[in-house]
């Protein structure tokens, strides 16, 4: 694992959990889990993308956290989940399950948001036990389900074969990202950041995404490479709300506009102009706004009304 630490300060910096454990998936993974706010308050469960950490929802776990019973996980390799030899979305899948089994209690509902790679996440552990019976609303942030290298406009010119080569050998590299120097910060607000994204933004993202093992990194890349998930989309029958930038190069907006159109409860999809891949860190309030007004439609006590077990409401 890299060295390389978060931000320290700022809206960017992680906060201090009030508990953490480690959950053990399928196959014997470790996962490295955090639990933010008060027991007992409406649970949020947050997934992040390739590349990512906890630390990528920071913004998000500060403003929910006074109210909200934040549980945010590292995926497999990523942050402080050790890395594991199975690459694949049924290990994605496997690990979100272990994380919603080990911390909600039965029957209990909770919002989940995944950004990226922890959306895909939902869609592979859509049709498992643990999503159907703890998932009362899906909020997916900068995500697709099929086809990522091929829609991606990483590179400025027309689409087709060549362009997906090229971007398969570039999002697919073993080189290692090295230190977060400017260049480095301007290349990866090029590739995943909308133009008006502020320093404190890039700087918080460099420094998560540079923490990112290279070899860790190149073997995720190969499973979002042969991503199909559309199956999974149309297993989400919980409402599920969509956000994107108009900006984003990983996944454009036709990817969420396709997400929108095969959900069988889509309730809403927000295009923010101008913003790129990163969502939760560029429009921090407006994500964070979403997962609580969710929260307060579709889980009971949110409203303050009494939780009806999942074998009561079937």
């Amino acid at each position: 694992m890299s060295r390389l630490l978060p931000v320290a300060d700022g809206p960017y910096a992680p906060p201090v959990p009030a508990r953490e454990l480690t959950v053990t998936a399928a196959d014997g993974a470790r996962i490295h889990v955090e639990v933010h706010g008060p027991e007992g308050a409406p649970a949020v469960v947050l997934a992040h993308g390739w590349c990512c950490s906890t630390a990528f929802w920071a913004a998000q776990i500060r403003e929910l956290a006074a109210d909200h019973r934040i549980i945010a996980y590292d995926q497999r390799g990523h942050g402080r989940s050790p890395a594991n030899p199975a690459y694949g979305t049924e290990p994605l899948a496997d690990d979100l399950e272990a994380v919603l089994d080990a911390t909600l209690a039965p029957g209990e509902r909770a919002v989940i948001a995944g950004h990226s790679m922890g959306g895909m996440t939902l869609m592979a552990a859509a049709g498992r036990p643990a999503v159907r019976d703890h998932a009362a609303a899906v909020l997916l942030c900068s995500t697709g389900s099929a086809r990522l290298v091929a829609s991606a406009t990483v590179l400025p010119m027309r689409a087709g074969r060549v362009r997906t080569w090229l971007t398969r050998r570039i999002l697919g590299s073993r080189a290692p990202l090295g230190p977060v120097t400017p260049l480095a910060r301007r290349i990866l607000k090029y590739g995943t950041m909308g133009p008006g994204s502020g320093p404190d933004m890039v700087e918080a993202c460099a420094r998560i995404v540079h923490a990112c093992p290279s070899r860790v990194r190149h073997g995720w890349s190969q499973v979002l490479d042969l991503l199909d998930l559309d199956h999974g989309v149309r297993e989400l029958r919980m409402p599920v709300e969509i956000v994107v930038g108009t900006a984003d190069r990983l996944t454009p907006p036709v990817q969420a506009r396709a997400l929108a159109a095969a959900l069988p409860d889509c309730v809403g999809l927000t295009e923010l102009p101008g913003l790129g891949h990163m969502t939760p860190v560029e429009a921090p309030d407006l994500v964070s706004g979403k997962i609580r007004a969710l929260a307060a439609t579709y889980i009971p006590s949110a409203r303050g009304e009494r939780a009806v077990p999942v074998e009561e409401s079937q």
